[in-house]
C-alpha cells in the first residue's frame, strides 16, 4: 500500500522499518502498570517535566478512567513507549484535557461530538534515541482509535517545541493557547484536527496510519482476549505497510 507521494526509503523515519517488530498491548495487570509508572517517572524527570519523588513512579487519577485505554508499545518484546487514549463523548468526559480546557471542549461534547484524546505519551529515553520511529508508531494508536470510534476530532496536548510535529504529521491546528499543566513543570497548548477531513491526506503521506478492522477490534473491544490483542498477525501488518 505504498503511496507514490512518499519515497519508500522515507518509511524508516515514519515507522515502516520498525513496524513488523512492534506489538501493541493493553496495560492491565498490576505488574504492567508498575513498569509503566516507572518508565513514566524516568522519562518525565529526564525531560525536566516533573520534580523527583521518592516513589520513582508517576501515575494519575485518569489512569483508571472508564473511558481510557492504556497501551504499551513493545519492540522485540520489550516495552519502549506508552500512550493513554480517552474517548470523549457527551456521556463520558473524564480526562485531564477536559479538566484543563473544559471551556473549549464541553461545548463540542454538548453538541454530540466524539473526541479522541491521547495523553501520557511517554518513551523510554534510551529507546527513544535508538528508535526515532517511536513517536509515529505510538501515536498511530490515536489514529486507529479515531477510526474505530468514528471520531469527529483528534486532540493533542502539546508543548511548544512539539507543535510542528503534530502540524506536519496529523495536520493539527492550535485551538487553545498554552496553559500550565497540573503537577508538571510545563505549559501545553490544545491542538486538534477534523478527522474525517484530514484522514486520507494523513494516511496517504504516512501509510502506517492505516489499519485493518481486525486490528482495531482486537485493540479496542473491551471484552476482547488480552492475549489476542498482542497477536496482530504478520499478514495483517504486511497488508498495511510494505517491508523496507
Amino acid at each position: 500500500m505504498k503511496s507514490e507521494a512518499e519515497p519508500r526509503a522515507s518509511l524508516f523515519v515514519r515507522g515502516g522499518a520498525l513496524f513488523d517488530r512492534v506489538d501493541y498491548r493493553p496495560i492491565d495487570t498490576p505488574e504492567e502498570k508498575d513498569q509503566l509508572y516507572q518508565m513514566r517517572y524516568r522519562a518525565y524527570t529526564h525531560g525536566g517535566l516533573i520534580p523527583p519523588s521518592e516513589s520513582q513512579r508517576y501515575s494519575d487519577s485518569y489512569d483508571d478512567a472508564p473511558n481510557a485505554w492504556t497501551f504499551g508499545i513493545y519492540v522485540d518484546g520489550e516495552i519502549c513507549s506508552s500512550i493513554r487514549l480517552h474517548v470523549l463523548t457527551s456521556e463520558q468526559r473524564m480526562s485531564c484535557t477536559t479538566d484543563l480546557f473544559g471551556d473549549v471542549l464541553h461545548p463540542r461534547l454538548d453538541r454530540g461530538e466524539v473526541l479522541i484524546d491521547p495523553a501520557r505519551f511517554v518513551a523510554n529515553p534510551e529507546k527513544a534515541q535508538r528508535f526515532p520511529e517511536l513517536p509515529y508508531l505510538t501515536l498511530r494508536l490515536a489514529y486507529l482509535a479515531c477510526e474505530y470510534f468514528n471520531a469527529d476530532t483528534g486532540l493533542a496536548l502539546v508543548r511548544a517545541g512539539h507543535q510542528s510535529f503534530y502540524r506536519r504529521v496529523f495536520l493539527h491546528e492550535t485551538i487553545a493557547e498554552p496553559r500550565p499543566f497540573p503537577n508538571a513543570l510545563a505549559k501545553v497548548a490544545l491542538m486538534a484536527s477534523d478527522f474525517r477531513t484530514v484522514r486520507e491526506r494523513v494516511m496517504t503521506r504516512f501509510p502506517i496510519m492505516r489499519s485493518s478492522a481486525f486490528e482495531r477490534r482486537m485493540l479496542f473491544e473491551r471484552d476482547r482476549d488480552p492475549f489476542q490483542a498482542a497477536e496482530i498477525s504478520t499478514f495483517e501488518r504486511a497488508s498495511i505497510v510494505p517491508s523496507t
